[in-house]
């Protein structure tokens, strides 16, 4: 399919620089195919969901894993001539862990760095490029290793907001929290699973009193979420690799519960991109540990997820893909435009949607 089939237009005002408090205030756009739109918030979820039903949830964690890098001067002046004492800034954005001492990162500036450089992160971290990719990409190997790496990551690092939001403001100690969900659990993402963000300790309590079971699995968000679709066609897009974990005894529980009739509720796309990764021929759902880079467009054929929560996505973004897929190319862009004219807030610290599938 043609990108520019899923662009619409976005007012500026409409994207939030900070959630609503308490989280589950959000407004939630609820989207039957075939039927009308209903206007209602994260709270209303126990009565709009039913018993038997399992939410599934990704409880990966937030690392703070965006830098300011700075180059350290290659030896290319004549030695007669003064050396520089610092080389040229950097934006560093680390996305996905691929060895003891090393990340794959997106560079903002990746023009002024090649294989070999050595760089400083935030004026502590030393790393090297131990080789430069396509499209801003790059391989770092830190001097540090395993959890003494993790630490001085944890330490040095600053929260990677979404580019929508870091273009306007700085990140701040809110973020700290605002940017992490209840659920979080495994350090290994570097944006948040943001649907996530709605719920709260008193919201599971109204779900538990309901009958809706609670699940979580794992997948590890990197920053390529947040890449724009450069190519023309769909078919020609490159989705970047994330790693995914559904235990055995997870899969048994989502299984069981679906199988006795209750629905599997997908909170966010990244729980529905792991669930369909891990998903049989038959919507059975088995063990899973291993990177997935599945992209999901119209004529997908959904197995494993009945229902998704998520929030509102940018233009001719693969998560609006993703959704026109579940629920219908149409029904979305008339959802979307209903939110747009109700000054819904989108993206990241936006509100929601109760999504349906679209039925053959």
């Amino acid at each position: 399919m043609r990108v520019d089939d899923f662009d619409f237009e976005l007012p500026e005002k409409l994207i939030a620089l900070r959630p609503v408090s308490p989280r589950e205030s959000a407004r939630l756009l609820v989207i039957r195919p075939g039927r009308p739109l209903q206007d209602a918030s994260v709270g209303d979820l126990p009565e709009l969901l039913r018993s038997g039903d399992t939410l599934v949830l990704n409880d990966t964690r937030v690392i703070p894993a965006a830098f300011s890098g700075v180059r350290a001067p290659r030896a290319t002046s004549p030695l007669d001539q003064p050396q520089p004492i610092f080389g040229p800034r950097v934006g560093v954005n680390l996305h996905k862990r691929v060895g003891p001492n090393s990340w794959l990162a997106f560079v903002k500036g990746a023009k002024k760095i090649e294989t070999g450089d050595r760089l400083t992160l935030n004026g502590e971290l030393a790393c090297l490029v131990a080789e430069k990719l396509a499209d801003g990409e790059a391989l770092l190997a830190f001097e540090l290793e395993g959890a003494a790496l993790d630490a001085a990551i944890a330490a040095h690092g600053t929260i990677p907001l979404p580019p929508y939001i870091a273009a306007k403001r700085a990140p701040d100690a809110r973020d700290l929290s605002d940017y992490q969900t209840a659920m979080a659990a495994h350090d290994g993402s570097v944006a948040a699973p943001t649907a996530g963000l709605h719920f709260t300790a008193d919201l599971f309590s109204r779900f538990e009193a309901r009958g809706i079971a609670r699940q979580t699995i794992t997948l590890h968000v990197g920053a390529g979420t947040f890449l724009p679709v450069k190519a023309d066609d769909t078919a020609d897009h490159r989705m970047h690799a994330e790693y995914g974990a559904i235990d055995a005894a997870a899969a048994a529980r989502i299984n069981a519960r679906r199988a006795a009739g209750g629905r599997t509720v997908a909170v966010g796309t990244t729980s529905l991109r792991l669930l369909e990764s891990a998903a049989e021929p038959d919507g059975s759902v088995r063990p899973f540990a291993d990177d997935t880079s599945i992209f999901i467009t119209p004529g997908y054929a959904f197995r494993a997820v009945d229902a998704m929560i998520t929030n509102f996505h940018l233009p001719k973004s693969t998560l609006f893909m993703l959704v026109s897929a579940f629920a219908g190319l149409e029904t979305m862009r008339a959802a979307y435009a209903h939110a747009i004219e109700n000054a819904y807030r989108f993206y990241s610290y936006g509100d929601a949607c109760l999504i349906f599938p679209e039925t053959p």
